[in-house]
């Protein structure tokens, strides 16, 4: 007889695990919560634990998000290899600008995961047999409508956006790179092009683009400071990017809420060529975004450009409250969401203006729109569904013989 799924989640970081976890106990899923502590842990002082939570636990498989948990030196995909054990790993970010820090990333039954199908193909690249496209969800029990519109809130506003400046990341990103005097001064126009290109790897961006600059990146001797060069090339360019985008925004006085990096770009809070905003500090995601979303007349959206064809969090999180969301344009969304019904989009930071108008307009469209994609996120983009998707796809690649969970 076919037993319910038993899952030891894997992680260093508590990122991702609550949704996880709550979407398990929800469907039935046996699970444990292993935290494998820092990277400065010795074999046997890392080893213990997941040996004692294995033999505990007897899991079908393991899971981690971001491959966190997982060792650089492979002692955990190495035991999971002799054990015939298969790990899951769904990455949420660009496995890109991680994996290569891990000199043995895979175990012989390894499923990855990941929220950009984008990022399928150079994964296979990579040597990694079983891939496949989990995209984002929401918790739509946390996320949900307000009982009451707090419409006095120092929260309302008619146009609002969330998100990190990436003024104060990229220059860390940078420092810690420690690139060549000319690699540092490339960088604004080489994030610039890379913006504007589809090409998703800033290290074959550059080779294929800028090749004179080959020489200065492969001179950062360590994986890791290449790894923060590429990083700060896209933080960059999401800034650059984030600036022009809102900087459209400005004849409507909006919100911006995060963090200080935003009055480099934009000044002092107040009065701006063409307009006013304010700035609010960064808020909690899981005890305040909830109730922010919904004062918002529009929730303006622009994508981080770790991610040129897929969408992020606030296109779930957002239509889960029940709130108006305009955002950028990315392939993967008419996959997810009809545009036009379910979703307001735009196409060039020009467009932006114009859209904002219209919708301020136009409460009623907005409201439509607005029904419409909760309608859909609570049909297909919960975390019990991304949940179920996984669990199956595990079960079917590696022949596990648990059976199908409640809500899957």
């Amino acid at each position: 007889m076919a037993q319910s799924p038993r899952v030891l989640l894997v992680t260093s970081r508590f990122f991702l695990l609550g949704e996880i976890m709550t979407a398990f106990r929800r469907m039935g899923v046996e699970y444990a919560y292993l935290d494998t502590g820092g990277d400065e842990l010795d074999s046997e002082e890392y080893l213990r634990p997941l040996l004692k939570g294995m033999d505990r636990l007897r899991p079908h498989f393991l899971l981690t998000v971001n491959h966190l948990g997982v060792d650089h030196e492979g002692l955990l995909t190495g035991l999971l290899s002799r054990l015939d054990i298969p790990l899951a790993s769904w990455f949420v970010d660009n496995p890109a600008l991680g994996l290569a820090l891990y000199s043995r990333p895979a175990a012989a039954k390894t499923a990855m995961f990941t929220w950009d199908a984008d990022n399928m193909a150079p994964l296979r690249q990579m040597g990694f047999d079983h891939v496949f496209h989990l995209p984002l969800a929401a918790d739509e029990r946390r996320f949900a409508p307000p009982a009451e519109l707090q419409t006095a809130s120092p929260w309302r506003s008619a146009v609002s956006f969330v998100g990190n400046s990436m003024v104060i990341k990229t220059c860390l990103r940078l420092d810690h790179a420690r690139p060549s005097r000319r690699l540092r001064a490339a960088m604004p126009r080489l994030a610039q092009a890379f913006g504007e290109h589809p090409e998703g790897s800033v290290r074959a961006f550059l080779r294929e683009r800028f090749p004179a600059l080959a020489p200065d990146f492969e001179a950062l001797e360590t994986p890791d400071r290449q790894l923060s060069y590429e990083t700060a090339v896209i933080w960059e360019s999401t800034r650059q990017y984030r600036a022009r985008c809102l900087g459209k925004l400005m004849e409507f006085s909006p919100t911006i809420v995060g963090d200080e990096g935003w009055l480099t770009t934009f000044g002092k809070e107040g009065a701006q060529p063409g307009g006013r905003w304010r700035r609010l500090s960064e808020l909690s995601y899981y005890d305040d975004l909830p109730g922010f979303y919904p004062l918002s007349d529009i929730n303006f959206n622009c994508t981080s450009l770790q991610m040129k064809g897929a969408v992020n969090q606030r296109v779930f999180d957002v239509p889960a409250c029940g709130a108006f969301l305009l955002t950028d344009y990315r392939a993967q969304i008419e996959n997810l969401f009809e545009p036009g019904r379910e979703v307001a989009l735009y196409g060039d930071p020009d467009e932006i203006p114009d859209m904002v108008r219209h919708f301020l307009a136009h409460p009623t469209e907005r409201a439509r729109i607005a029904q419409a994609a909760r309608k859909r996120v609570l049909a297909q983009h919960t975390y019990v569904a991304r949940m179920g998707q996984l669990l199956r796809t595990v079960r079917e690649t590696f022949g596990l013989s648990y059976c199908e969970p409640a809500g899957a």
